[in-house]
């Protein structure tokens, strides 16, 4: 009744709730029914001590007990066995008075408060540690196969390089041998041109069938040439030095010259070829590299003319987003982009068999020549209607 009056008695401290058991049985349930704030312990009790009913409610909370022993003897080592045994602080009977109750109880709670907030604050600092230890592990994983993929990647680098060295080989091997076989296929060619055409001047043939097998080897002969002329051609770009000599081109100038080169072609067409160079009359460029272009563009769209409408073609030259566009369109036979389009800059690949002319080597000349200078090509084409082929010269 005293500690009910001492804790209850002054407003300076806040208001405390005041539960009582007779016996420490008692205690037991009431401690788990109403899970107090503070344990006001008395060291005589009826059925058991205080130091035993201790370690029961330290049994139940460990972490959270907050326990004031009241002693009657003023024994020093009741009290330090109560301390050892979980108590925050002791009193001894007939020595305190109601301040010091009142203090030593509120010490105590917030002292266990304290504790609950350095246990808890310790806890999280034990799960970020952890978690640190977790990361330093996963990082330490993550080096080591970073360090091994690098090693790999290192020789692959490595197997890559000797393997780029010997296809650069390889290639140049191929070009010399490509360059060497079309140097030394184009006299005999030039000969067998000759014997034919001494031939069908000269010989008589009593067939009905002879005038047929004259075309056929014409046109054989002719393909052989061909072929081997456009075989040169792709070696002497493959070789060219890597950055060649630019000049200001006139489009008009070297129209012309590739218009005569094409006289026969355009004559044997009955073609109409205009121009229209006044977007970009001119340009900073290989005057070589430009005349293939324009000249293989302009040879495709006569060699690749429908036969039953007469044959337009129209080039001409602008600016789109400062990039300089040469454009050359047709009325010819046109492609199938959705099967062919993939295909369309392969070299020897032909997609009108009908025309015999055809050896597959003129767009991919375009095609490397435009790339070389960081340009690209661009077409729109629809079969049995035209092509048009957008070349942007320069990237």
């Amino acid at each position: 009744m005293l500690y009910k009056r001492y804790l209850g008695k002054q407003e300076k401290y806040e208001r405390l709730e005041i539960f009582e058991a007779t016996s420490g049985e008692d205690a037991l349930a009431l401690f788990k029914t109403v899970g107090p704030d503070c344990v006001l312990l008395d060291h005589n009790l009826l059925d058991t001590d205080g130091l035993t009913l201790l370690a029961e409610l330290r049994q139940l909370t460990p972490d959270s007990l907050c326990v004031v022993m009241i002693t009657g003897g003023g024994s020093e080592q009741l009290a330090v066995r109560a301390l050892n045994g979980g108590a925050l602080d002791y009193l001894v009977k007939q020595q305190f008075d109601q301040e010091l109750l009142c203090k030593t109880v509120l010490y105590a709670i917030e002292k266990n408060e304290w504790r609950q907030h350095v246990a808890r604050y310790h806890e999280e600092l034990k799960d970020v540690n952890q978690q640190l230890r977790d990361s330093v592990k996963e990082l330490t994983e993550a080096r080591q196969q970073i360090q091994e993929q690098n090693l790999l990647l290192t020789q692959a680098n490595t197997e890559l390089a000797a393997t780029n060295q010997q296809l650069a080989r390889t290639n140049a091997d191929l070009d010399n041998f490509v360059y060497t076989a079309s140097h030394d296929l184009r006299q005999p060619a030039n000969n067998l041109r000759g014997l034919f055409d001494e031939l069908h001047r000269t010989a008589t043939i009593h067939d009905p069938e002879a005038h047929e097998l004259w075309r056929l080897l014409d046109d054989s002969l002719r393909a052989l040439t061909t072929t081997i002329t456009d075989l040169a051609d792709v070696v002497k770009i493959a070789n060219q030095p890597g950055k060649q000599t630019t000049e200001l081109v006139d489009f008009q100038e070297v129209t012309a010259h590739v218009l005569q080169t094409l006289q026969p072609q355009i004559a044997e067409a009955a073609a109409t070829i205009r121009t229209d160079f006044t977007a970009l009359p001119t340009l900073l460029y290989v005057q070589s590299n430009l005349r293939t272009i324009l000249l293989n563009l302009l040879a495709n769209a006569l060699k690749y003319r429908h036969p039953d409408r007469p044959v337009q073609i129209q080039a001409r030259t602008y600016l789109t987003n400062g990039q300089p566009v040469l454009e050359v369109q047709d009325n010819g036979l046109g492609l199938d982009l959705e099967r062919h389009g993939k295909e369309l800059f392969h070299l020897f690949r032909r997609f009108h068999p009908q025309v015999s002319e055809g050896t597959g080597v003129g767009l991919f000349l375009v095609n490397r020549l435009a790339q070389a200078e960081g340009g690209r090509i661009e077409l729109e084409s629809e079969e049995n209607q035209g092509t048009v082929f957008r070349v942007y010269l320069q990237g």
